[in-house]
């Protein structure tokens, strides 16, 4: 169950990111209401896949699309 949950919330955050462009991690929690561990997982499913780029943005980390 948790592996569906992780793999749809991926879903969730290409798309917002393929919408909006690059979003840093503080704005996709926001947006898509995410608690941290299933943000952080959801993001390393897609960085294992070479989905996205992130880059360090002062205290956070900007993720765009590769």
């Amino acid at each position: 169950m948790l592996i569906q949950e992780v793999g749809e919330t991926a879903g969730l955050i290409w798309q917002a990111i393929d919408s909006q462009g690059a979003l840093k991690l503080t704005a996709l929690k926001k947006q898509l209401k995410l608690n941290d561990t299933i943000l952080h997982m959801a993001l390393g499913w897609l960085a294992r896949e070479d989905k996205i780029e992130m880059t360090a943005a002062g205290r956070t980390f900007l993720v765009q699309l590769k």
